[in-house]
């Protein structure tokens, strides 16, 4: 049997699929599962020993090419896909393109949500309409695929899987900056309005380093903005850093995540690479729905978060937030009113609850 995942969204969605993955493996286990992803989430699956293929879609190239090229990259995608002979697809996500595509796959079992584009439901896109379950985690959300196949769920584990050499470049930087134990600090987001205030964050990182002895790691994309951000924290900050924003891979990444004690950051996608790596976090978030997208806690296999705008915990997991999802234009950009309401004093709390009175 060959069964085809279809999930075109960011890399932290990528990553929350993998628990459908797993099981589909432990459910159907002489299948062979291939998984379709924008090309820039490659490394979020590329080592899970569950796939078999992945299937870049060329989104960068395809947005930047003329129509004609578009045509023709649409095709060579397609008979890439069709070269699956695909017994069962499954589309994780509502977009037209997941579901064209799993309509043009051939598949005698296409399972996806119900289209919003009158043409796609008129063409009976999917054979298996999956009922969109709401006020539950993105992680369950994608497993009850399995109900409408008449599976039942084994587990619910997000998996983050790098390579042995990802493996060996970070002990090596480790090793090379004498850092054991220490907390890895990923301060920024793609979408800039996640952010905390830079102040706060230097001096949380002052505070890991003064009153607890340890030794912090700052991450971020190699992205302008990001990059930009962190050297500002940085520059405000009293205690020593080790500021490797900009100069790891994703697999890097994920691997330095696995040797941290803590994670401290925002709602994004190395936060579920952490809690992946059932490595504790805390979680500032804004106007994110914790309920859809808090720290997956892989121990006790379930969502425990409520919309209710208050810290909360979830097993080894904290999530920290205020009520107030408003988004407002400033001249450093968009900024999110609930994100500038949580004081330092709240995550400083959650350090003593995980460190206790310090050094």
């Amino acid at each position: 049997m060959n069964i085809l995942v279809i999930k075109f969204r960011h890399i932290g969605d990528v990553l929350l699929s993998t628990a459908l993955i797993d099981n589909l493996k432990l459910v159907y286990p002489t299948a062979s599962i291939d998984i379709a992803v924008n090309d820039d989430c490659i490394a979020m699956v590329e080592n899970d020993e569950d796939i078999e293929r992945v299937l870049p879609y060329p989104r960068r190239e395809i947005s930047r090419a003329s129509a004609f090229d578009r045509v023709r990259l649409e095709y060579r995608y397609l008979k890439t896909i069709l070269s699956g002979k695909y017994d069962i697809v499954i589309n994780l996500t509502e977009g037209d393109r997941g579901a064209i595509y799993s309509f043009l796959s051939r598949a005698p079992r296409r399972l996806g949500y119900e289209s919003r584009n009158p043409i796609l439901r008129a063409i009976s896109t999917y054979t298996d309409i999956v009922q969109r379950k709401a006020g539950v985690h993105t992680v369950e959300r994608d497993l009850s695929f399995l109900e409408t196949l008449g599976k039942n769920i084994v587990r619910k584990c997000v998996v983050m899987r790098h390579s042995r050499e990802d493996e060996k470049k970070i002990a090596s930087i480790l090793s090379e900056k004498s850092i054991d134990d220490f907390v890895l600090v990923h301060p920024v987001s793609r979408w800039l309005f996640k952010c905390w205030r830079d102040e706060s964050f230097a001096e949380v990182i002052d505070i890991l380093y003064e009153k607890y002895g340890r030794r912090v790691v700052v991450t971020a994309a190699p992205d302008p903005k990001e990059m930009s951000r962190v050297a500002n924290i940085v520059s405000k900050c009293e205690s020593p850093v080790v500021d490797l924003s900009g100069k790891l891979s994703l697999g890097e990444l994920s691997a330095l995540i696995s040797k941290a004690e803590l994670f401290i950051g925002v709602d994004t996608a190395p936060m579920h690479m952490a809690s992946a790596h059932d490595i504790p976090v805390i979680a500032l978030f804004g106007p994110s729905n914790p309920v859809s997208w808090g720290p997956w806690e892989n121990e006790l296999q379930k969502g425990c978060y409520e919309k209710v705008y208050r810290t909360q915990r979830c097993g080894k997991h904290t999530v920290i937030q205020h009520g107030d999802d408003e988004i407002v234009v400033t001249d450093e950009g968009k900024i999110s009113k609930a994100m500038m309401k949580i004081e330092v004093s709240e995550v400083v709390g959650e350090l003593e609850r995980f460190y206790g009175d310090g050094v």
